[in-house]
């Protein structure tokens, strides 16, 4: 009986004992405590106080913040209003839309099916997608009707040109060029989602059919390259774009709440668009897309360039691959190899424009995209004013999700990015 008794208070005290040892790797936020991962605490409340005085400002409505490193979570909170007209403050579990940051989603599904030597990715997308034949460039535009006239396009777009935005797609509203804007919408293209019983299959059937910017590679054309890519996911795996998601890349990283339609259970936590009206934040009612995405309508439309609803958290899970060689949870989901590629500027013949095969990267030549980071920073956005980037080098990832429109004209993105560097205990 004495023997049992001291067991059991050996048991006790080794319980406590590790309770208090791992108590000092968190702060009071459940964070990891950041000085032992390399932070100053001081020097990140600046976060707190620049986000804190932009939403006094009334620059942002709020946002919700996280930094990553050596796959901890160091800093995660919520500031401001998810509704400011209802009160509703943001918390850190509240769901975004993501929109163009779906696509290093899509682009992760290619590469994993290209490591499975399903295809090349300098094959011409023509090869799997038949409609991509005889292509066209736009070559004169008449702004009163929207006729216009096309030459014949001397190379083909290949899988690499989609993911690196060098096909000569382009987008249709949101299009930097008034000619592509009135065409995409003639014809009915979807830019980012839709709730009409639409499939993303009729999108591209008939995207494919409409003159290109450029010959394929000559140039950067932000565009639906991504959505078309989509589509080939599906033709190559046999399965809807949003269960080879669910299946692949989802459930192996605990990605449990990104979905393209989100379920009932879900549907709390969405968060609204807000735009600023007469000095007041309220719901954005007014666009080409409909608001009640993504939780109403057919819900057949899976953009792989925009179509996606997710969590800070879960896409920091996302991003935490890349820093891991592609290892989640001592589990491979894409190689070494592919991750080095993914990093490498796929695009050298364009000037000032490095891109990987999933994201934009710094390098010498581009800081101006990011201001702070170490060459092979990758970043990048989303329409509704959400934001990531991920180095490497410092295995640091940030995220700001905020959801508004139009753009943040609050730089809170760049903001926020150098604080997070500037956070940084040097030489550790």
């Amino acid at each position: 009986m004495k023997t049992n008794h001291l067991l059991r208070v050996a048991k006790l005290f080794f319980l406590y004992s590790s309770i208090l040892i791992l108590g000092c790797d968190f702060n009071s936020n459940g964070a990891y405590s950041p000085e032992a991962y390399g932070f100053s605490s001081e020097k990140l409340n600046k976060i707190d106080n620049y986000i804190e005085k932009s939403v006094r400002e009334n620059k942002i409505p709020g946002a919700v913040a996280l930094v990553r490193k050596n796959n901890k979570i160091i800093y995660n909170k919520a500031f401001g209003y998810a509704d400011t007209e209802n009160k509703i403050k943001f918390s850190k579990n509240h769901i975004f839309r993501i929109a163009s940051m779906t696509k290093a989603v899509t682009s992760l599904g290619v590469l994993m099916l290209w490591e499975k030597n399903k295809f090349d990715l300098d094959d011409p997308i023509e090869n799997y997608i038949p409609s991509f034949k005889n292509l066209k460039i736009l070559k004169s535009f008449n702004k009163q009707d929207s006729t216009y006239t096309v030459k014949k396009a001397k190379r083909k777009i290949t899988i690499r040109h989609l993911l690196t935005h060098t096909s000569g797609i382009g987008y249709g509203i949101i299009d930097e060029k008034e000619s592509f804007q009135a065409i995409y919408q003639k014809n009915g293209i979807i830019d980012l989602f839709t709730t009409k019983p639409i499939t993303i299959k009729e999108n591209v059937q008939k995207l494919a059919k409409l003159p290109l910017h450029h010959e394929p590679g000559k140039d950067f054309t932000y565009g639906e390259g991504l959505d078309v890519l989509g589509y080939f996911i599906e033709i190559i795996s046999g399965m809807p774009l949003n269960e080879f998601f669910r299946k692949h890349v989802f459930d192996p990283l605990e990605m449990n709440d990104t979905y393209f339609y989100l379920p009932p259970s879900h549907y709390n936590r969405l968060v609204p668009v807000q735009t600023k009206s007469a000095g007041f934040w309220m719901k954005f009612e007014e666009d080409f897309y409909d608001i009640n995405y993504p939780k109403s309508g057919s819900k057949l439309f899976f953009s792989g360039g925009a179509g996606l609803s997710s969590t800070a958290n879960d896409y920091s899970n996302f991003l935490q691959l890349f820093l891991n060689n592609g290892v989640y949870n001592g589990s491979k989901i894409i190689s070494k190899k592919t991750i080095k590629l993914i990093h490498e500027n796929q695009i050298p013949h364009l000037p000032n424009l490095p891109v990987g095969l999933v994201f934009g990267i710094l390098s010498k030549d581009n800081h101006y995209l990011g201001e702070n980071g170490n060459n092979g920073t990758f970043t990048w956005g989303g329409y509704f004013n959400t934001f990531y980037f991920t180095d490497t080098k410092e295995n640091l990832s940030g995220i700001l999700l905020k959801q508004t429109r139009p753009y943040d004209k609050s730089n809170s993105n760049y903001e926020f990015k150098a604080l997070v560097y500037e956070s940084l205990i040097k030489n550790q």
